[in-house]
């Protein structure tokens, strides 16, 4: 339902660009990610398995470069074919501002998988990218005050730029460290880019919908890869220009619509990225230890702990960002949105269920 009122409420024009950045950007993942994991095994760009890590044999983590190629081609198919003509006038300097802040966050990654950086030098270097960024104007403009009418208020740049620069490079760096079994973070966040995908169309927020599109296209068609048993990991170069490109898409296709609803999408769509390293960061630090020092602590490894499969962990976190993507669907004021609420309260409820009986038969 919601699909035909977006296809009798918006151009026509406007929905053929998005489906072509999409459906370009899945086949040249398709295409390239073979070849990239081909050309991983030959140069011995693997990730060994150890105490931490949950696969059993080397893996090549090269395979955010055909998520990146895949989103980037898309989006310049689309611009050179006269798709950003269908936005709002001075708009298209957003997705450019997305774009290569999301080239430099993949190429950081990408140098720490080849040269294994230090965390001062990529934190110090993804702050730089992303006060870059809010130069070109990928900028939090607003706050809400929860319960209070007129909640919305707008921010000095003084406040702008360090709560931008804390959005972009803490979620760039949430979808890094949920990337942790097979198909867990192209999943969630192939999940939660369809979901802005459509929120932006919704609100009239094409410029942020076209990057949505094809990073969705991209992570979608990924699976087929990485989903268990994986045959490739994205990587720290894919992890950090997918979760830069979320972050973006969520800063210029939501936040910057004056109301209060919108201003909360993003962090509603992205909240179990968002709650899984603010519970990890909390819980180390309770315990004396570093933040940023990587350990088992992270939501799958709890799950796995309790005995559950690889695969029905990460079907149970897809089921958790589905359902809170329902919830911004509704809250969105999406016709249909309370349905696709139920819906996804059904399928939590199911797996969360068969979580509880693998539990259950875990401790008897």
């Amino acid at each position: 339902m919601t699909v035909l009122y977006l296809a009798f409420s918006l151009q026509m024009p406007t929905q053929f660009y998005h489906l072509v950045a999409f459906l370009i950007s899945g086949l040249v993942v398709l295409l390239t990610t073979p070849i990239v994991k081909k050309i991983g095994l030959k140069s011995g760009r693997v990730d060994l398995p150890n105490g931490r890590k949950v696969h059993q044999h080397p893996m090549v983590r090269l395979g955010g470069v055909s998520i990146f190629l895949g989103t980037l081609i898309a989006l310049l198919v689309v611009w050179r074919a006269g798709g950003f003509g269908i936005l709002p006038p001075a708009k298209d300097y957003e997705i450019w501002g997305v774009a290569i802040g999301g080239i430099c966050f993949f190429l950081i990654g990408l140098a720490d998988d080849l040269f294994n950086l230090s965390p001062f030098t990529r934190l110090l270097t993804q702050v730089m990218v992303a006060t870059f960024a809010w130069n070109a104007g990928v900028q939090i403009e607003f706050l809400t005050i929860p319960f209070a009418h007129g909640s919305l208020v707008a921010l000095p740049d003084w406040v702008s730029l360090p709560i931008t620069v804390t959005w972009l490079v803490g979620m760039a760096n949430a979808i890094n460290w949920i990337d942790g079994l097979d198909g867990l973070a192209a999943g969630v966040s192939g999940i939660a880019a369809v979901t802005m995908l459509i929120v932006s169309l919704f609100v009239n927020r094409p410029e942020a919908g076209l990057i949505a599109a094809a990073l969705a296209g991209g992570l979608l068609a990924f699976l087929r890869y990485n989903f268990n048993p994986a045959q490739i990991f994205m990587g720290d170069g894919g992890a950090y220009f997918v979760g830069f490109v979320l972050a973006g898409v969520g800063v210029i296709g939501l936040v910057k619509s004056v109301t209060t609803a919108a201003v909360l999408l993003p962090y509603l769509i992205l909240a179990v990225p968002i709650l899984d390293m603010s519970a990890v960061i909390i819980d180390r630090l309770r315990c004396g230890k570093s933040p940023f020092k990587a350990d088992k602590r992270h939501l799958h490894h709890r799950l796995l702990n309790a005995g559950l499969s690889h695969r029905l962990t990460v079907i149970f976190i897809y089921s958790l960002t589905l359902w809170v993507g329902t919830l911004a669907l509704a809250l969105s004021g999406m016709p249909s949105g309370v349905a696709y609420v139920v819906g996804a309260t059904a399928l939590l409820s199911y797996t969360g269920w068969q979580v509880r009986k693998h539990a259950r038969q875990q401790g008897s």
